[in-house]
């Protein structure tokens, strides 16, 4: 891979087939607790970021993502 597609936070997602792209978004699910009660203030900036990123190509590459009605509810 081109250092061009590899910034200091990952691959960029632009470049990463969906599969990859749902793995590494689960991956940073897994580690948001732990990252945000633990980690120092830089692995917190790069955690949002990278998520910012993943979930925003995520987006764009499902702009027609199936919604569920029942996920509407306001009650968390």
């Amino acid at each position: 891979m081109s250092e061009q597609m590899v910034s200091d936070t990952g691959v960029d997602p632009a470049v990463l087939p969906d599969d990859d792209l749902f793995r590494e978004l689960a991956s940073l699910y897994r580690a948001r607790l732990a990252t945000l009660r633990h980690g120092p203030d830089a692995a917190l900036a790069n955690h949002f970021r990278r998520t910012a990123e993943l979930e925003t190509e995520y987006m764009t590459r499902n702009p027609g993502r199936e919604i569920d009605p029942s996920r509407l509810t306001q009650d968390f």
